[in-house]
């Protein structure tokens, strides 16, 4: 913390300025609160100590593409992103473990070695993530560098980029060689564009576009493909995030069309038959985890309003026969705030501060003071102080 302070009053002194483009085009985040607490960094000095670990760790990481696998997809190409699904295990009733059977909220850690890309995928979009909003609030250009050598091999190097597609994710062995529900996965590439955004400045126009086209490749497939088809059509938590990358990443590539005819889907589709009366969500509140899973879909539709906000679709007070996804976030809001009164069994227990981050994004979009007091409350723990997402709202 000593060192965070340090650094805020040594770019204070300095008035660092950084080579960004004019008029950054942020996707995720809220300009106007970036701007501001970027001003003023003494009031956020816990959360970037955070991410100032969190940057200071990827820039001690391995460069690690998706061709570093050791096991292969079926397809055969090394350039295939290959996961398996994780909640799937090893058949005890067969000789050869196969076909695997699934443990819902049990999670099979044998997916997770470097033998597939899971593992790696969610450390390079991490650190991507975590090292762009760093070079932003720091104008420390080895964050910049660092994430440029990541993302050249993730989307430009020929010999070790990831084909745009996820036809190998989450596959099941003995049953299925890649599945729709696998691109659950790609969720945590959304934070890498709006890392790209802030870095283009640093970037080279071939870079840029480069990844720009990766990208329009990618919500293609998303929008093209039978696993894309499959996904788009869940009536849980993986049909919310599927629209909210393709939303993402059409507003990176610019095709605001498609942007704004995905979020009539978010508005029509989804909100009217995942929220009842009450705001409870059903698909979610069956699972293990109902209260992770409740919270996860609330992540989804953060990201869905906000992105409405940019192109003028309005997520946010979308109501249908008295389902609206504000009452989703007031359920939430008041349990966050009474934890004992949680009626669902919990596999891993409860935590409340799974919801702090729907609560930050509820209380910039709703007049609404319980979610401020939700706010309040959680902030009691130490942890919530310390988040990154605190840099991202006044």
């Amino acid at each position: 913390m000593k060192k965070t302070l340090m650094l805020i009053t040594m770019l204070s002194a300095l008035n660092v300025s950084q080579g960004f483009a004019e008029n950054t085009k942020f996707i995720t985040y809220d300009s106007a609160a970036l701007e501001y607490n970027k001003d003023n960094l003494n009031n956020k000095a816990e959360a970037l100590s955070t991410l100032i670990a969190k940057a200071e760790k990827a820039l001690k990481a391995d460069i690690d593409p998706v061709t570093n696998k050791t096991l292969l997809p079926a397809s055969g190409d090394p350039h295939d992103y290959f996961s398996f699904g994780p909640y799937w295990w090893p058949n005890p009733d067969t000789k050869d473990g196969l076909p695997y059977i699934r443990r819902d909220g049990e999670y099979n850690m044998a997916t997770k070695t470097a033998a597939t890309d899971k593992q790696r995928f969610i450390r390079f979009t991490k650190d991507v993530t975590n090292l762009g909003l760093a070079y932003y609030f720091t104008g420390k250009n080895d964050y910049a560098s660092k994430a440029i050598d990541q993302l050249n091999a993730w989307f430009i190097d020929q010999e070790t980029r990831m084909n745009p597609n996820l036809n190998h994710a989450q596959a099941i062995p003995g049953i299925v060689d890649g599945r729709g529900i696998g691109i659950i996965d790609s969720r945590l590439l959304i934070g890498v564009v709006d890392s790209v955004e802030i870095l283009k400045a640093q970037l080279t126009s071939e870079q840029y576009t480069a990844i720009n086209n990766w990208f329009k490749e990618f919500n293609t497939w998303l929008i093209t493909s039978n696993n894309g088809f499959e996904e788009d059509n869940w009536h849980n938590n993986h049909g919310t995030w599927y629209d909210a990358q393709v939303v993402a990443f059409a507003i990176f590539t610019g095709d605001l069309d498609t942007a704004k005819k995905r979020l009539r889907v978010t508005q029509m589709r989804r909100i009217g038959t995942q929220f009842n009366m009450h705001g409870q969500q059903h698909a979610e509140l069956e699972r293990t985890k109902p209260w992770h899973y409740s919270n996860f879909n609330l992540q989804a539709y953060s990201l869905l309003g906000h992105y409405g906000d940019v192109v003028g679709v309005d997520v946010w007070n979308y109501e249908v026969d008295k389902h609206s996804l504000k009452k989703g976030y007031q359920y939430v809001a008041k349990y966050a705030m009474a934890s004992e009164e949680w009626d669902y069994k919990e596999l891993k227990g409860f935590q409340a501060s799974k919801a702090y981050t729907n609560m930050l994004f509820a209380n910039k979009a709703y007049n609404d003071p319980i979610f401020s007091d939700a706010i309040s409350e959680l902030k009691k723990d130490k942890a919530n102080q310390k988040n990154i997402q605190n840099l991202l709202f006044k």
